[in-house]
């Protein structure tokens, strides 16, 4: 039987529980996802959409799309935000400070051309995204 993790906006109207494992995991430094987290980095957790339910507070959760990649979604009361339907790609991305009881273990960067707060940490720098997610599939170095 899978695990499953709750989670919420910053002030708990809007809780969702995450089911079994993340597809992927590791940090994000493209533009977009640092100005929407107000964040040097952003650190993502994929999932199936499945595995993702919103519990309470699914009248609060209110939606902005600067692109038709990614759908942000945060809580129309405090502003939290809890996570990003990526359509095209067929996961959702719930921050990984939206569930701080499952363990955050990064395995990549992607977007590292675009990083602002460089990271030694070993782990493999994508210059945007690997290729099976459409990307070059380049990496930067360390």
């Amino acid at each position: 039987m899978s695990e499953t993790y709750e989670g919420g906006c910053f002030c708990g109207a809007v809780q969702i529980t995450v089911t079994g494992d993340a597809v992927a995991m590791g940090y994000c430094h493209c533009a977009s996802c640092r100005s929407w987290a107000a964040a040097p980095v952003n650190a993502f957790t994929l999932w199936k959409p499945d595995a993702v339910k919103v519990t309470r507070g699914e009248s609060e959760l209110g939606i902005y799309h600067k692109t038709e990649k990614s759908y942000r979604r945060f809580c129309r009361a405090c502003g939290g935000h809890v996570f990003t339907v990526h359509p095209g790609l067929g996961v959702t991305d719930v921050y990984a400070a939206t569930i701080p009881s499952y363990r955050f273990v990064p395995a990549l960067h992607v977007n590292y051309a675009e990083s602002v707060l460089p990271m030694r940490d070993g782990l493999p720098k994508m210059k945007d995204m690997p290729k099976a997610m459409g990307g070059s599939g380049e990496t930067c170095r360390e």
